[in-house]
């Protein structure tokens, strides 16, 4: 379902799942630590190929099936094993691929508030899209109530628990990049 920009779709969370999203569940997650400590959501952006938009890629790297012949840039990512809780597509079409109460694979070596192994504790959302490049209307149209019910259900997640990767992983990465808009969200960074 793609979301109009004068739309706000309502979510609801069943189970860990967002009933509204399409699921594509990835074998890349294992338990976290503490299913209950869920205290962070970190945003990143994605595309493959790296600027290019639509297309089966991300959710094939989510599920261990991207043909690494398919584009030249797909050769670096062959024993990449990532996923993330969600991705918003730029229609805003929202897709689920690992269970909220389930560690996703998607900060790797990072730190919050002096806190290491963000993957432990953070919700994961992917945007499609790139550091140089501004993002859809539509997909924050998806975004802004997909953060209020993750917050509404889990109770150590607010405005204040909501980073970008380049926030908890420094210098080794840069997304969602300085296009994204945090205050169409309501966050400042």
């Amino acid at each position: 379902m793609s979301v109009s920009p004068s739309l706000t779709p309502t979510y609801t969370l069943q189970e860990h799942w967002v009933e509204q999203a399409r699921k594509v569940p990835s074998p890349n997650f294992n338990a976290r630590p503490d299913p209950d400590d869920i205290g962070l959501i970190v945003l990143h952006n994605i595309s493959l190929p790296p600027g290019q938009f639509g297309g089966p890629h991300i959710e094939a790297l989510f599920q261990n099936r991207l043909d690494h012949e398919a584009h030249p840039y797909f050769e670096g990512l062959r024993d990449l094993r990532v996923s993330a809780h969600f991705l918003i597509r730029r229609d805003g079409e929202l897709v689920q691929f690992v269970a909220c109460d389930q560690r996703a694979w998607h900060a790797g070596a990072s730190s919050w508030r002096g806190r290491d192994n963000c993957n432990d504790y953070a919700l994961g959302i992917e945007l499609e899209g790139c550091d140089d490049q501004a993002f859809d209307e539509r997909q924050y149209a998806a975004l802004k109530p997909l953060l209020a019910a993750l917050i509404r259900d889990y109770p150590r997640l607010s405005r204040d628990t909501i980073t970008g990767h380049e926030h908890i992983a420094p210098g080794r990465k840069t997304d969602p990049g300085p296009c994204f808009d945090w205050a169409r969200i309501g966050v400042w960074q």
